[in-house]
């Protein structure tokens, strides 16, 4: 278990550096100002994976992670507000990014897979894509129109 635990621990910090590193490229917040955050983050995100392996029952991980993280940025919890101050340094969008490059970068290796699917799936994936996208970008137009930025 307790392998487990710094192998996790290891790679969050590396997911938790590139996120910094994007906080910092694309918003401007230094990592000095994002590090403690980013602490924060990884403890509750390993605290929840020791959960899992502990507590009986058959609750994911991300449940888990999602409790600790409510009750702890509670109103009143001992040290919330340093917490919530802390956190709120981390954009979600850079937090995301690298975990996103990696789903991809995993998906990318599995091509082989991917392709016994057969072709009707590629066709599904392209038309799942499009569609995203577009209804990504007709609810941006309307909400931007609402707003009267454009």
């Amino acid at each position: 278990m307790f392998k487990n635990v710094i192998e996790w621990f290891l790679i969050l910090t590396v997911f938790g550096l590139s996120a910094i590193v994007g906080n910092w490229v694309g918003y401007d917040v230094l990592p000095t100002a994002a590090i403690p955050g980013m602490l924060v983050l990884i403890l509750i995100s390993v605290l929840g994976l020791v959960l899992e392996k502990v507590v009986p029952g058959n609750i994911p991980s991300v449940g888990y992670i999602g409790i600790i993280g409510i009750i702890i940025s509670i109103p009143g919890f001992p040290g919330s507000e340093y917490v919530v101050r802390w956190t709120s340094e981390i954009n979600i969008l850079a937090l995301a990014t690298p975990i996103l490059a990696y789903a991809g970068i995993s998906i990318g290796k599995n091509w082989a897979d991917f392709s016994k699917l057969g072709w009707r799936s590629v066709i599904v994936a392209i038309f799942v894509f499009f569609g995203t996208f577009i209804g990504s970008a007709v609810i941006a137009e309307i909400i931007l129109r609402m707003q009267g930025i454009i």
